[in-house]
């Protein structure tokens, strides 16, 4: 029976991260932001406008660059790979027109950047959201 158990647990862990719950958009709950649509995340964290409906501005917050987050983000918000999001990134960092989302290290750094940046912006799987943020958008919902 302790077997079993072990071996359950160990199947659990072994999924990947994605795969472990609904994707959500979330912001700093101080943000007072609303529901966004889809086109109000896709122009923040494309970097064609940059604020809330309120006028705040946002700050959007990547997940690491080689976690499957970031990945299965951008495929359900834009149906786009990573090496096209990259190529859109590498054009409008070479024109100097605006700077792309801040990259953390870590699923903890997201949190901590949330935290101390009332404009944060980010996304995560809904079962890491806390009471300091607030889900404002989630991507494989149709809105």
């Amino acid at each position: 029976m302790k077997m079993r158990s072990l071996i359950l647990v160990l199947l659990l862990h072994l999924s990947s991260p994605a795969e472990a719950g609904e994707l959500v958009v979330v912001v700093n709950a101080a943000s007072g932001a609303g529901q966004l649509s889809r086109d109000q995340v896709i122009n923040i964290f494309l970097g064609r406008f940059r604020q809330f409906p309120s006028g705040l501005t946002a700050e959007p917050i990547d997940q690491p660059e080689d976690g499957p987050l970031r990945a299965q983000f951008y495929r359900l918000l834009v149906d786009k790979q990573m090496t096209e999001i990259n190529a859109y990134w590498a054009r409008l960092i070479f024109s100097g027109r605006t700077s792309p989302p801040l990259k953390a290290k870590s699923s903890d750094e997201v949190l901590r950047l949330l935290s101390s940046r009332r404009g944060g912006i980010a996304y995560m799987n809904k079962s890491e959201v806390n009471h300091l943020l607030t889900i404002v958008f989630t991507p494989n919902h149709d809105q």
